[in-house]
């Protein structure tokens, strides 16, 4: 897998009675590749992909891709806790216009040795033929996929070409960039940690603040590639607040908040997501203000427009 750059993982916007909305989510996605981001996740962590049914999942994988129209690369998120579940997504997916690769998580909940997530990982790029993306985010799915057995599924399974790295651990990343062949990508799964990852032999980042500011982040990202640190540590300065500040409560709720406040979308969530609370509110509301994102909130962070 020859790319590099930030992508995006996009939020999946909710309308008032729960249904997908579908138009929200194509201008999101259009809007992101007229800012120069550089591809886009549908369906991952941020999509809130476990409410959704089997339905709704396709749907919004296909309105991505067809908000991209073949400009930019599309990674369908196709993890499950059961291993026959992921397969079924990724041959799915797959045959989707416009998917360029599979993004598939570590399985939630069971807690897999690191023998049942080579199992399963295998299993789901067997099933395709597609790039396939490993993404190791042990914080929401309970199980740390170790650098060791990335370099077995790198063998096991020659499609399997890059992984998204969600362990907050730059150790970690560090040995897994240092074992992993050369042209395997490593992207940084955390916005605050990017610089770091990309120091240390990183190819780009799968961010979450950029569907709040896409052209700042691809700008970010490709600046440290082409090794201006200077220009890509000023950006990160101006806006490391806000990558931290969207994970001030869990995500998409921040980040939710703030596109309403963008107008790109209802701020709706389904449960167990709820609205983020009213200290955090006031908080992203000065925030945002103060970065230009939603003028219409008045720096001080009163909460009044």
């Amino acid at each position: 897998m020859e790319l590099q750059g930030c992508g995006t993982a996009l939020v999946t916007p909710f309308r008032a009675d729960g249904s997908v909305d579908e138009r929200a989510l194509y201008e999101l996605a259009r809007w992101q590749v007229e800012s120069g981001i550089d591809w886009l996740v549908a369906c991952g962590t941020t999509a809130e992909t476990p409410t959704l049914d089997e339905a709704e999942w396709l749907a919004v994988i296909r309105i991505v891709a067809e908000a991209a129209a073949g400009r930019v690369p599309v990674w369908a998120g196709c993890s499950h806790n059961a291993t026959r579940q992921a397969v079924a997504r990724a041959r799915t997916a797959a045959e989707v216009p416009g998917v360029t690769a599979i993004l598939t998580a570590n399985p939630w909940y069971n807690k897999p040795t690191q023998q049942g997530q080579f199992e399963h990982f295998k299993a789901v790029a067997e099933a395709v033929k597609l790039p396939v993306v490993l993404y190791n985010i042990p914080g929401r799915s309970a199980a740390n996929l170790e650098p060791a057995t990335v370099v077995r599924l790198i063998e096991a399974a020659p499609n399997i070409e890059a992984v998204k790295e969600s362990s907050g651990n730059l150790v970690q990343i560090t040995e897994l960039i240092t074992l992993v062949p050369e042209g395997f990508r490593v992207y940084s799964g955390d916005d605050g940690m990017t610089l770091g990852v990309l120091g240390v032999g990183g190819a780009g980042l799968v961010s979450v603040v950029s569907n709040l500011i896409p052209a700042e982040m691809a700008e970010m990202v490709r600046a440290a590639l082409g090794n201006d640190w200077s220009a890509a540590r000023r950006t990160n300065r101006k806006y490391f607040r806000l990558m931290q500040g969207i994970f001030r409560e869990t995500s998409p709720g921040p980040v939710k908040a703030i596109l309403a406040m963008m107008g790109k979308l209802e701020e709706r969530y389904r449960l167990p997501m709820v609205p983020v609370s009213a200290g955090t509110r006031a908080f992203l509301e000065r925030l945002a203000g103060e970065l230009g994102l939603a003028p219409g909130y008045r720096v001080q962070g009163t909460g009044d427009r």
